[in-house]
């Protein structure tokens, strides 16, 4: 018997994926590198979007507030080859992902009410180019006065079986990654350091970081900086 899913409402309940007995067979296993709340985060009140890298000083939207915030679990690190934004398959860059392990701090944005597909479309079509990230949600601390409040928000972590996972490099080759790579958003070692001005702005100290910065210093010309780069704010969202 075939059923007739036109409700999206009988077509989530009726999935293989979620229901093979119903079907018969083994379950269907989950895309490599499918997005885990496509259907999840939108429905998600409020909607968090957790920043470590370029999202912290150009998050490319407005959002409704703007905390401080710490996951615990994954860490910040150059461990992505970058084919587009800071680079290309023929000049390639490096730029910053969640890896396992350790600790990350950072900024969270909530998403104002009604924007949720929008904001995570527009984050999607930005840092999924290649698919080198999971989309998932992860636990969160939103620090401030008083206690934190824990939440969860939406991150892009690395995914180690793509091909552009850079975390077994060498620091050497790292750094000539950073020195030559060239993309759509320009240089990797602009990237490199925007991230080091920007934390430097927030007060966050990435011991990973700053030993990646002066190996770069003692290799190459660092890029002279005309202004900080600022943390966003509310109200100077920059695109």
């Amino acid at each position: 018997m075939e059923l007739d899913c036109r409700s999206s409402l009988l077509c989530m309940l009726f999935s293989k994926r979620l229901f093979p007995f119903f079907w018969g067979g083994a379950p269907e296993p989950p895309p490599a590198c499918a997005p885990e709340l496509t259907t999840i985060a939108p429905m998600m009140r409020p909607l968090w979007v957790f920043a470590y890298g370029s999202l912290m000083w150009q998050p490319g939207f407005e959002p409704a507030e703007r905390r401080p915030a710490l996951l615990r679990g994954l860490h910040r690190s150059f461990c992505v080859v970058s084919h587009v934004h800071r680079g290309t398959r023929e000049r390639p860059g490096l730029v910053a992902g969640l890896d396992r392990g350790g600790a990350c701090r950072g900024l969270a944005f909530r998403v104002r009410d009604g924007e949720e597909a929008a904001v995570l479309g527009y984050l999607r079509g930005r840092e999924q180019p290649t698919m080198v990230y999971r989309e998932t949600t992860w636990p969160i601390e939103l620090v401030g006065e008083g206690a934190a409040e824990r939440c969860r928000a939406v991150c892009f972590a690395v995914d180690r079986r793509h091909e552009q996972y850079a975390g077994p490099l060498a620091l050497d080759q790292r750094v000539r990654l950073v020195l030559t790579g060239v993309g759509r958003s320009g240089r990797s070692i602009d990237y490199l350091d925007e991230m080091v001005a920007c934390l430097a702005g927030l007060g966050i100290d990435d011991a990973g970081l700053a030993a990646l910065a002066a190996a770069v210093r003692r290799n190459g010309e660092w890029p002279a900086r005309q202004t900080p780069a600022a943390p966003h704010k509310p109200g100077a969202v920059r695109r």
